[in-house]
């Protein structure tokens, strides 16, 4: 015979009177620590609200951070740099054909959530690498 247990969980609580003023301190400490972490400020994508990455990541690349560039279509696109990003994977093998930017070669940049085109990742082998994110695919808190 098999005895399967199917009551609910128990929760744990100290009673009152061993109840500390310490104790009760350490929960409020800690749940101001969590209130603190809650504050950081993200940069979302604008169609899912995914974390893609932070502002602490913008980084200037050949004097700004901000680019406006066309494509060989002539669509237009504001991008603007960062170092890292964590919210975006990588589409397509990467490519040296209409770089905008001279000595990096592109990689299509993805919303890892939702799939959306965010931008590109540009990577030199002498410079190092940034992502350029179009801005207008992208939201703040």
């Amino acid at each position: 015979m098999i005895t399967v247990n199917t009551g609910s969980p128990r929760l744990f609580r100290v009673p009152p009177e061993k109840q500390s003023d310490e104790m009760l301190n350490s929960f409020v400490e800690d749940e101001t620590k969590e209130k603190e972490t809650d504050q950081e400020e993200y940069i979302f994508c604008r169609q899912c609200h995914n974390i893609i990455t932070s502002p602490d990541e913008r980084t200037e690349v050949q004097g700004s951070h901000r680019h406006t560039f066309a494509n060989p279509h002539g669509v237009v696109f504001e991008i603007g740099c960062f170092r890292t990003v964590q919210g975006c994977g990588h589409a397509g093998p990467a490519s040296t054909e209409f770089s905008w930017f001279s000595g990096f070669s592109w990689r299509i940049a993805v919303c890892i959530k939702c799939l959306t085109h965010l931008g590109w990742l540009f990577a030199s082998p002498d410079q190092g690498h940034f992502h350029g994110l179009i801005l207008d695919r992208l939201i703040t808190q």
